[in-house]
């Protein structure tokens, strides 16, 4: 197989410095073409062992990348620069499972005692998706992926349980085969979809109303297809409601140095690093 270049990864930097900045202050999509983005979710160090275990249970709702020393904001394998207290556009802050903020800068909750987790994001999937040319609806009618929460239970580890929460991308009928052939490529991207076709053999009475995200419209020769979400951990914290949790706000991704090509299982064996590639 031809070797895959990889992009230099001083175009995530420039982003994450523009974020930390307060340059750039809106959702990731687009930003630092080329590189993976994730899901982030912090928590304290006396959750952090179950939410790990739920990880490993849950693979393909919480697909791990990078988990921080206790008290270290910085993601050593993904981005060794970076900061998860400043390099995300913007964050959820929950205690005892409410929203009490939406800050751009985490410093003042930071302490030695907290675990940052970087989850997998659909970002990836879907430029690999839009580069073979399959249509994507949202990205169509400039709109956010819309999300539903399941019946489907994820398997619970200590205070961590709850249902898995998709994401629905309709395709025609014909490129179905197509996109999960592509997505099950990127296990640590959620992978595969999880189930096609009828909403409700999911729990889902409504695709019009979705419980994140904004819905779309399916044409008559579309079909939707669900993947697991990176949301899911988001409404588990509901559930276990720890003392502090910290997410990103939805679409306002953490961006790692890594190219979406690495976690490509058909290639990234044969990605070339250079000075200016992937360090």
């Amino acid at each position: 197989m031809r070797a895959v270049k990889a992009p230099s990864a001083d175009r995530a930097a420039t982003a994450r410095a523009a974020i930390r900045a307060g340059r750039h202050t809106g959702p990731t999509s687009g930003l630092a073409p080329g590189f993976a983005q994730a899901n982030l979710v912090v928590l304290p160090h006396t959750h952090a062992l179950d939410f790990l275990r739920f990880c490993v249970r849950n693979p393909q709702a919480c697909p791990l990348l990078e988990v921080t020393d206790t008290g270290s904001p910085h993601p050593a394998a993904v981005a060794s620069d970076a900061d998860l207290r400043t390099d995300l556009p913007r964050y959820r802050v929950l205690r005892d499972g409410m929203c009490t903020d939406e800050p751009a800068d985490i410093s003042p909750y930071w302490d030695e005692h907290l675990v940052g987790f970087l989850l997998g994001c659909s970002f990836t999937f879907e430029w690999a998706l839009a580069a073979a040319g399959l249509p994507i609806a949202h990205q169509r009618q400039g709109v956010n992926v819309p999300m539903y929460v399941t019946d489907r239970e994820c398997v619970p580890a200590g205070a961590f349980h709850g249902p898995m929460v998709v994401s629905m991308r309709p395709l025609p009928a014909h490129h179905v085969p197509r996109a999960v052939e592509i997505t099950g490529r990127f296990p640590a991207m959620h992978g595969a979809p999880v189930h096609i076709g009828d909403p409700a053999d999911l729990g889902i009475d409504d695709l019009g109303v979705p419980d994140f995200g904004d819905p779309v419209r399916i044409a008559p020769d579309e079909v939707p297809v669900f993947w697991a979400c990176g949301v899911t951990p988001q409404v588990v914290a509901l559930n276990a409601a720890p003392p502090l949790a910290i997410f990103h706000a939805p679409g306002h991704m953490f961006i790692t140095d890594r190219p979406h090509a690495h976690y490509d299982s058909a290639v990234r064996d044969h990605i070339t690093e250079t000075p200016e590639g992937h360090r």
